[in-house]
């Protein structure tokens, strides 16, 4: 007898990483092995020296095809076995493994837009939807559009074990959120990508596609993020802590350090117009949705929690994200002794 392993690993597109994945059958009860592909059709390699290696990392039951089958996350790794450029998990395993003693955890708000066609799912043939408003967690046909494609893949995420925490319908038509967390670093990472995968294999069935554009609509529309949130384990139990984290963010040249790691296109969804802050300015304020970086109100009136970070687009890889926030915050904790 054998199973069904689907190989799924971030290519070498820029400025935004694709996708991919392969099927390999494997005997039963045989261990998922390093496997190899071809990164001249990946952005990852030339055609002269083209071999490139796939090292799983995480496995998930797989909802798709169901029975013992399963999806299969992979590192990028050159023929040597070192990490390949394109290979963002690596870099993050050394941050997360350096300020493990803190326990980071974080909570990813992915938002994103179906498409069917050339147009957002909901916007008609000619002309364009009524203005944002009823959208947001809304209800009713006149309003939501494609809630059949985020039931089935909020049912494929639970099914695959993936730590996904809510979905919720956002702002314009056709766009919609889901979050992934509590987890540390690596784990929500990896859930995070897998869980696009299966929003990706889900929608097809459905003849639609799904997009983390962070503006896929121009004009008077929010654009499409990943709010990050974050903590320590001082963070979740000290206020100073939480101000000094969301502090660190904006010292010195962090700020645009982030920015430009925070997703293609940041600068035309951070406008400081639909709720967000200016891309080139810093700021942090409590229940401020236009801010860089909001303290929920019940953060401040508990004295402790978490803090999220609103800058990050729906099209950022949380590898990087994840990394920065660590280093960044972990970092300057150490040194104000908030540990």
């Amino acid at each position: 007898m054998t199973y069904k392993a689907e190989y799924i690993w971030i290519d070498g597109t820029s400025p935004t990483a694709k996708l991919r994945s392969k099927t390999r059958i494997l005997a039963d009860g045989a261990e998922l092995p390093i496997w190899g592909f071809d990164g001249s059709s990946t952005n990852q390699a030339e055609g002269h020296a083209s071999d490139r290696v796939l090292k799983p990392v995480a496995s998930f039951p797989d909802p798709i095809r169901g029975g013992d089958d399963v999806l299969v996350m992979c590192e990028v790794l050159n023929i040597d076995g070192t990490p390949h450029e394109s290979n963002t998990r690596a870099a993050l395993r050394e941050v997360a493994e350096k300020y493990a003693a803190q326990e980071s955890l974080f909570g990813i708000e992915q938002e994103y837009t179906f498409f069917q066609g050339s147009r957002p799912l909901g916007f008609p043939e000619n002309g364009f939807p009524a203005p944002q408003g009823g959208y947001y967690c809304g209800v009713g046909a006149d309003e939501i559009f494609g809630r059949p494609v985020v039931e089935k893949h909020l049912e494929n995420c639970l099914a695959a074990g993936i730590g996904i925490s809510g979905i919720n319908a956002e702002v314009m038509p056709g766009q919609w959120e889901f979050q992934v967390g509590p987890l540390s670093p690596l784990e929500v990472a990896d859930h995070l990508w897998v869980a696009r995968w299966l929003l990706y294999r889900t929608a097809e069935d459905f003849g639609i596609s799904a997009t983390l554009d962070p503006k896929p609509a121009k004009g008077d529309w929010n654009g499409a993020g990943a709010h990050t949130n974050f903590s320590t384990k001082a963070m979740r139990e000290n206020y100073a802590a939480i101000i000094e984290a969301a502090e660190s963010l904006g010292r010195d040249d962090k700020p645009l350090e982030h920015i430009k790691n925070y997703g293609a296109g940041v600068e035309a969804r951070l406008t400081g117009a639909h709720e967000t802050a200016p891309w080139n300015e810093y700021s942090y304020g409590v229940s401020d949705r236009g801010a860089s970086v909001r303290i929920p109100w019940q953060v401040e009136v508990d004295q402790k929690g978490y803090i999220e970070d609103r800058r990050p687009n729906a099209n950022v890889d949380p590898y990087v994200v994840t990394r920065l926030i660590v280093d960044t915050c972990c970092t300057a904790l150490e040194k104000a002794d908030l540990v």
